[in-house]
């Protein structure tokens, strides 16, 4: 019996080819970010509530929330650059906690503002530089684990982070949606803690070598499809949604307004 491009014909009937490893690898990321984004609308976020709650009672506004988080950061971000990486790891999973209330309590306490997205995303981007320099540092002064290499990975780690942002953000403002890609905030903000904070220098530094590889890697390619997808929206090859400015987001989306996610 012959078989055609797509069916296998058997005794019962038609069958769908077995899907190929990338069809199986896509299917599975989508399920991870399915399960990802779940896990942070209905489960951290509530968790969050009522830490929130006290903090709106002691009077801490959500800009103060932003301010003390980069300040935690850039303390993590010292720690990583003198070879503590597991205290800079702890302060930096801590430090995630504010990253997260600051919107909470801004959304609470009707203080939602244009002002407040633009200094959240602005400090954003100091936190995430001077966690790449924190470990670029370490790479170029430590005795035991200075390394030319892993300092370029470093330094073009830091740059990738920057395209990723100013990629999506400069697209925005061009009228086209390009949150696309793997390695966005929250993605980073996990490898540069999570895997610190339960091994530091553990098996001799390469986990942390395997860590800034992945992050210097994956952000280079998050931006890269930014850039091509931009590119395919202006030819027309695939239709982007249109961001207006002054249109007001959905129920759904609300507790995320203060929030730029890049």
């Amino acid at each position: 019996m012959k078989e055609s491009a797509h069916f296998r014909v058997k005794s019962d009937g038609l069958t769908p080819p077995s899907p190929t490893p990338a069809t199986r690898m896509s299917s599975l990321w989508k399920r991870i970010t399915t399960a990802h984004v779940k896990f942070v609308t209905t489960g951290y976020l509530r968790i969050m509530e009522p830490i929130a709650g006290v903090i709106i009672k002691l009077g801490i506004s959500a800009n103060a929330l932003t301010t003390i988080g980069t300040l935690s950061t850039i303390v993590g971000a010292v720690a990583f650059g003198f070879g503590y990486m597991r205290t800079g790891g702890i302060i930096i999973a801590v430090t995630a906690i504010a990253d997260a209330l600051d919107g909470i309590v801004a959304r609470r306490t009707n203080q939602v503002t244009v002002f407040g997205a633009f200094y959240d995303s602005t400090l954003d981007r100091v936190a995430d530089g001077a966690l790449l320099a924190g470990l670029a540092y370490f790479y170029a002064v430590n005795a035991v684990h200075a390394s030319k290499v892993m300092l370029a990975v470093a330094l073009a780690g830091i740059i990738g982070t920057y395209l990723v942002s100013y990629a999506r953000a400069r697209a925005e403002a061009l009228g086209i949606n390009a949150k696309v890609g793997v390695m966005q905030r929250a993605e980073r903000v996990a490898l540069l803690c999570a895997p610190q904070a339960l091994f530091g220098l553990a098996m001799d530094g390469w986990v942390l070598r395997a860590v800034v590889v992945i992050l210097a890697v994956s952000s280079w390619h998050t931006a890269i499809r930014r850039i091509n997808h931009v590119r395919l929206s202006t030819r027309g090859d695939i239709p982007s949604p249109i961001r207006v400015v002054n249109e007001k987001p959905s129920a759904a989306g609300a507790r995320f307004t203060r929030r730029a996610r890049l």
